[in-house]
């Protein structure tokens, strides 16, 4: 028996409505709705499929804001869904601040999420205080060093208690800068004190002096309390230093000795070289002598017996010098 076309196209048309209808109206979420009091329209739930919005996000929200007690909009919802924003969180972070009375409104709460932030978090955090480690535990650094003004070394660790502040938390600081800042005043304190035993005495001194810095100045947080957790004496930088630097000026001080000693050989072959530029000059005057005899021996200025006297005088000073003269002469 074949079967008419007419009918095979009305099954067709059937189908393919019963189809787009379960696809772009979910109605176990409109079910839900309506049985919750949240109003919500097939026209609204169509509209979130045709703009790409997830209605299992949106509907769940509307009705767990509206049992709680948050009056909230289905397009309020949207935009923020379509900003790239995490409506679940938002919606949960305001049910937790509204149950604590932090006055988050909505659009804060957006913003918060917007700019990068854990909303839910940071409720979560303002209601329950959170504590920071000093330094950070995945830092390099185990512990925070510091040099009191008599060269000890002190190594401590700090707890930072901190609650957030949601009116700074879009464009404040995050955890990073408090820790920072815990760190410089800690250092900043140590160093200012006298003497390490000081501090060892009151290690409540530091944080009672950090904290009055005012450090979350610019801060998403507010610093609750600074706890100094541990602190021990590390070595004598004072002393190290002082062996250093003895050691520098003892490296400059040979090094002038050096020069000194340098400056003297110089001195010494210089005055060797003008020696034998005068001895040489003593032997050719000395060459001359003979000369100089014979030319008076030739025109008639001298005579035999002054030659002799002349000789004798020579000789007997060169006696006189090996007798009377210093050790070098006698062996010359």
């Amino acid at each position: 028996m074949q079967v008419p076309l007419v009918f095979i196209v009305v099954v067709a048309v059937v189908v393919v409505f019963l189809f787009l209808f379960v696809h772009l109206i979910p109605i176990r979420l409109w079910i839900a709705a309506v049985a919750s009091g949240v109003k919500v329209s097939v026209i609204s739930l169509v509209g979130m499929r045709l703009r790409a919005v997830r209605p299992e996000i949106i509907v769940p929200s509307l009705i767990s804001s509206h049992k709680a007690g948050i009056s909230l909009s289905s397009d309020a919802l949207e935009a923020h869904y379509l900003a790239g924003g995490d409506v679940v969180k938002v919606v949960y972070a305001l049910i937790a601040a509204d149950k604590a009375n932090l006055g988050l409104t909505f659009e804060r709460a957006c913003a918060i999420d917007l700019a990068g932030r854990d909303v839910l978090d940071a409720v979560k955090t303002s209601v329950n205080p959170k504590v920071i480690d000093c330094p950070a535990k995945d830092s390099r650094k185990e512990n925070i060093d510091a040099v009191a003004m008599d060269g000890i070394q002190l190594r401590a660790k700090a707890r930072v208690t901190v609650r957030t502040n949601i009116e700074r938390l879009v464009g404040g600081a995050t955890e990073e800068t408090i820790v920072a800042r815990v760190g410089e005043g800690i250092v900043s304190t140590i160093g200012s004190s006298e003497t390490y035993k000081r501090v060892l005495e009151n290690p409540d001194s530091i944080s009672k002096t950090v904290l009055a810095k005012g450090l979350d100045s610019g801060t998403a947080f507010q610093i609750l309390s600074i706890d100094i957790a541990d602190i021990d004496v590390g070595e004598n930088i004072g002393a190290q230093l002082q062996a250093k630097q003895a050691e520098a000026d003892l490296q400059v001080a040979r090094a002038r000795a050096e020069t000194r000693r340098a400056l003297a050989v110089a001195q010494e072959q210089e005055m060797k070289a003008k020696t034998q530029e005068m001895k040489a000059k003593v032997v050719e005057a000395e060459a001359e002598v003979p000369k100089a005899i014979a030319y008076a021996f030739r025109e008639g200025k001298l005579g035999v017996m002054d030659y002799y006297n002349l000789k004798n005088i020579q000789a007997d000073t060169q006696m006189r010098e090996k007798i009377a003269g210093p050790e070098k002469i006698k062996e010359e």
